[in-house]
């Protein structure tokens, strides 16, 4: 199992208007081709202009071919243009995680 671990800052004051937006036209039709994220948070404490969310996946191929099925999908696109028009987002990092037998028992 490997996790897909995106963090994204916003301008400061625009969080609220960004996830508005994301749980609007994003959200659905990710999990769609994503299936439900494993987190999706805010930040309380520290950057609070962040959020993180993790998505799980079999291996690389199974993240590269339902990542690919997303980015196909006019909903998503609409919603990545859309997102883009806002100009919330300053900053993304996106690591690859990789679970550890002994922890997921």
């Amino acid at each position: 199992m490997i996790y897909d671990h995106r963090t994204y800052v916003c301008k400061p004051g625009m969080i609220k208007a960004h996830v508005e937006l994301y749980q609007a036209m994003g959200f659905a039709v990710q999990s769609k081709h994503l299936g439900k994220p494993v987190l999706w948070a805010t930040t309380e404490v520290g950057d609070v202009n962040s959020y993180v969310h993790v998505w799980a996946y079999k291996d690389l191929a199974d993240r590269t071919a339902k990542r690919a099925a997303m980015w196909a999908d006019p909903a998503w696109l609409a919603y990545v243009k859309k997102s883009g028009e806002l100009g919330a987002l300053v900053h993304q990092e996106n690591k690859i995680l990789i679970g550890q037998a002994f922890a997921m028992a």
